[in-house]
């Protein structure tokens, strides 16, 4: 059987652990000779460690595929350049890119640091500009091109990760600017969400996700309510393979990277589990109209009649009137 990538080159980062790793060796499967880009860091972003990707790199090869391994931050501009750099260097040109890398540094927004905001958002969303930014000009000469940019459903928020949320939420229209951007250039761009039992999903205690339910708060920290990962910290003995497994989101994304997949761009597709889903733009679902403008009088008496009546508040708490300086 004809593999579906040969003689093309995919560049995928965080590719060292976990979800990445399985992208990246189903690429190399489909024929793509790969840079399997990875700094090793631990889940909040700190440390290096060479060894995840250099395995990698040593598993696809081994396998007969082709790879080399990198070791730059998504963070860096400059990292970005190197990377890609290294995939025309050492292959020829760079057809995919799959930025799959991200950290975590969850944190109620009252104790957040900025520096625990700009890490995540520096991995994240500016890793997504970053390598976009330099994988496009060989995509743009070629006229042809794949950007996979890994996103989560903590975009539409999940409590103790307003870094992570808002990060992942502009990684979903940064994909649809670039769809936009990019496809007279036959590149296609979609946001992916992702999920799996990984190092990532265990990282809050069951202790803190227990204490936000009891609040009544919706999406407890990194778990709950979340469509990208499992409600459990880690999979039931035996579920190599299972719905919770990381590898089950490679074939959905390796699809997307092939050119049967020329029609699909500007989507938000969930990958995780053994289903493949496709995610509605945001568009208005009610609104309320007059003649003129509105006082503020008649939206005391409109709007919770008629444009939020029946919203669930994702933290209900005991009304409370704002205090008045005496």
């Amino acid at each position: 059987m004809a593999k579906r990538l040969e003689g093309q080159v995919a560049l995928v980062t965080g590719a060292g652990r976990g979800i990445g790793r399985g992208v990246a060796h189903l690429l190399a499967e489909q024929g793509a000779s790969v840079v399997v880009n990875d700094a090793g860091v631990a889940v909040d972003g700190s440390g290096f460690d060479a060894g995840p990707a250099a395995e990698v790199a040593r598993e696809i090869t081994a396998a007969g595929g082709r790879a080399v391994a990198n070791t730059d931050s998504v963070a860096d501009f400059e990292g970005a350049r190197r990377m890609v750099r290294q995939a025309v260097d050492s292959f020829g040109r760079l057809d995919i890119l799959c930025h799959v890398a991200g950290i975590l540094r969850d944190r109620m927004v009252f104790n957040m640091t900025p520096e625990e905001w700009d890490a995540v958002l520096a991995v994240h969303l500016k890793g997504a500009f970053n390598t976009v930014r330099h994988a496009v000009e060989p995509m743009m000469a070629q006229r042809y091109g794949r950007i996979l940019l890994f996103s989560s459903g903590s975009g539409l928020g999940s409590s103790g990760q307003a870094n992570y949320s808002a990060a992942k939420e502009g990684m979903v229209g940064f994909a649809r600017a670039l769809a936009r951007d990019l496809g007279p250039y036959n590149i296609n761009v979609n946001a992916i969400y992702p999920g799996g039992a990984t190092r990532m999903t265990a990282t809050v205690p069951q202790s803190a996700r227990e204490r936000r339910a009891a609040a009544g708060i919706v999406g407890g920290g990194q778990l709950a309510g979340r469509t990208d990962v499992p409600q459990q910290v880690q999979p039931p003995a035996g579920d190599s393979g299972g719905p919770r497994d990381p590898l089950n989101n490679a074939p959905t994304t390796v699809f997307l990277c092939t050119a049967e997949a020329a029609g699909i761009s500007g989507q938000v597709i969930g990958t995780s589990g053994w289903q493949a889903s496709r995610y509605a733009p945001r568009r208005v679902i009610r609104s309320i109209s007059k003649d003129s403008r509105w006082t503020v009088a008649e939206l005391e008496e409109v709007i919770p009649g008629a444009l939020t009546a029946g919203i669930p508040n994702p933290a209900p708490m005991a009304q409370a009137q704002p205090q008045t300086g005496g």
